[in-house]
């Protein structure tokens, strides 16, 4: 007999499956045709790629699955690392039963880099803007940092934290943004109907600080890659990028003009397109 946790998700699309250490990862699985996993970033969920996954599902069989730390995954073992998640996509591709293509956005895009060069069955990658500089003992710190701020309850400053210290969001531009957020609620507090993203952050900000900013090393991807970009995303994200397109062998670049990292939540219809006319149909 179901819970009415389960019976809950269950009317919401979701499902879920147990990888290899026995964390329950969450997903949603949705459309037809040539199946497609999709990889969202730090501090995203099951929720992350809906935006753009409405104009492919009648092209494309859509997996999107809640990477650990995020709700209704489970935390997982910590400290976490790439070759965590990398098993936990080899479980899902496992459930699928096919090779797949591989769409990944932010972190998510770091993931599935690393998941084609472990050799899983990936037929391409879709990569959007992976924060490839943001790794190595130097995030260690910040680490700390966000861990004691969060156990304070200063969402706030550890929010402000990640954008200085991980996206490295541009002061000017940062206060900007926080100028526009609501001031209804003045709380540090996260809203009730909002997931608690720290324990997800967290796990991130380990898998980031054991990793290395080595881009060489994906010249091992040989599949078929589409790399996106906003043409306004700041430095040190399009340096990056440059380096990451000179070493994929396989790699065809895209730029969105007038947009930043967030073109997947602001023009949607526009980044699903991409997608579509770079996957094959069969």
């Amino acid at each position: 007999m179901q819970s009415e946790t389960e019976l809950s998700e269950s009317s919401r699309g979701i499902a879920s499956f147990e990888s290899f250490d026995g964390t329950a990862i969450g997903y949603r699985h949705l459309g037809s045709g040539p199946p497609v996993v999709m990889v969202h970033g730090s501090g995203g969920g099951l929720h992350s790629w809906e935006p753009v996954a409405e104009h492919l599902a009648d092209h494309f069989e859509l997996w999107t699955p809640a990477r650990r730390g995020y709700a209704p995954s489970g935390p997982g073992r910590s400290p976490k690392r790439f070759t965590d998640e990398v098993q936990d996509l080899e479980a899902l591709i496992a459930k699928i039963g096919c090779p797949v293509h591989m769409v990944g956005m932010s972190y998510g895009a770091t993931v599935a880099l690393h998941a084609a060069t472990a050799g899983l069955p990936v037929r391409s990658l879709v990569l959007w803007e992976p924060p490839l500089y943001a790794a190595g003992e130097e995030l260690a710190p910040v680490l700390g940092e966000f861990e004691e701020l969060t156990a304070n309850g200063e969402r706030r400053r550890a929010d402000r934290l990640l954008a200085e210290k991980v996206a490295r969001v541009p002061a000017a531009l940062l206060d900007l943004m926080e100028a526009g957020e609501s001031t209804d609620d003045e709380s540090d507090n996260a809203p009730d109907n909002e997931p608690d993203e720290t324990p997800g952050w967290r796990r991130d900000l380990e898998s980031m600080a054991a990793d290395s900013v080595d881009v060489e090393r994906w010249s091992a991807v040989t599949v078929p890659t589409l790399l996106m970009r906003g043409a306004d995303t700041w430095q040190p994200m399009p340096e990056t990028l440059d380096r990451l397109a000179a070493a994929l062998p396989h790699v065809t670049c895209t730029t969105f003009p007038g947009q930043m990292h967030f073109a997947p939540s602001v023009v949607p219809e526009a980044v699903a397109a991409e997608i579509a006319r770079f996957l094959p149909s069969s």
